[in-house]
């Protein structure tokens, strides 16, 4: 079997990309409300369709992480589901992030992403059909998501990174942390009828905000050895980021030809993703000002 992180890559590759790695602009259809995804809509029904021996699951509802799953059902119907919990060639969890550039031409929020509720991670919990928890790995696609200045009615993509989720985070228990059920207040106020839903809010590293990532395609796997047995792929950098324990894991981007040269030369990225100096300290709201002076006394 394929490895499926690969096989989105190539297909994802060669929709929104031509020949020379230009973008090639496509229709979305209006979004409908604040939740609505078109993009996820249109990834499900249009791209990963393209996938052989493979189905696509969008998440059945909004606020549902994670917004895909790819999966080959003869490969996943009544298996044990320790088998399924590390196999990406069975299924893959895929995390959408459409980011877009600022008046500058960066990538909006390079030095930390949203995540909202849900940590990033390389494992996700998910439910089979009986409502059976299992877990499953996980990659994140992130896209800088453009209009086409030729025609305002399609959009294109100016980068694309598909990313796997331990280069975020590979903490599956603190990833249980917030995903599972937490207390609330409740009773709060001076009529008592208000809660506070205690969510959090969380913010990861951006990988678009990498200079040698933006405007380019590109795929981040855990294997080193992909450049030997996918032959449109090649070894661009190995990512190599220090943990928490002081150590380093190590991952690799790979591009397809003809991306990259073919006398490119494998370099080595030592914790790039830009991480801004943070305060425990949270910043107060914004303050609104009135066009007048008082006493202070």
């Amino acid at each position: 079997m394929a490895d499926l992180a690969v096989e989105a890559f190539k297909v994802l590759r060669d929709r929104f990309f031509n020949e020379e790695g230009k973008p090639i602009p496509f229709r979305l259809r209006p979004k409908r409300n604040t939740q609505d995804d078109p993009f996820d809509e249109y990834l499900t029904n249009n791209i990963f369709t393209q996938l052989s021996n493979c189905e696509c699951e969008k998440a059945p509802g909004p606020l549902i992480t994670p917004d895909l799953v790819l999966f080959r059902p003869d490969h996943c119907q009544n298996v044990a589901k320790k088998e399924l919990r590390f196999d990406i060639n069975r299924v893959l969890a895929i995390e959408v992030k459409k980011l877009e550039r600022t008046k500058q031409g960066n990538v909006a929020r390079s030095s930390g992403l949203d995540f909202n509720t849900t940590p990033p991670c390389g494992l996700v919990r998910v439910y089979d059909s009986r409502g059976n928890a299992i877990e499953i790995r996980s990659f994140y696609l992130f896209v800088c998501l453009e209009a086409d200045k030729s025609d305002n009615s399609q959009c294109k993509i100016s980068a694309l990174s598909l990313v796997d989720g331990n280069v975020l985070n590979d903490d599956f228990e603190f990833y249980l942390s917030i995903v599972g059920q937490r207390e609330k207040r409740i009773g709060l106020g001076s009529y008592r009828n208000g809660a506070d839903r205690s969510r959090p809010m969380l913010i990861f590293a951006n990988p678009l905000g990498v200079r040698e990532l933006d405007h380019q395609i590109s795929l981040i796997h855990p294997s080193g050895t992909l450049e030997g047995k996918v032959p449109e792929l090649k070894l661009g950098y190995i990512i190599r980021r220090m943990t928490s324990k002081n150590d380093f894991v190590e991952f690799y981007c790979y591009r397809r030809y003809p991306d990259i040269p073919t006398t490119a030369t494998p370099s080595t990225l030592i914790d790039p993703f830009p991480t801004p100096v943070r305060d425990i300290i949270t910043r107060p709201r914004g303050r609104f000002n009135l066009p007048f002076i008082v006493r202070t006394s």
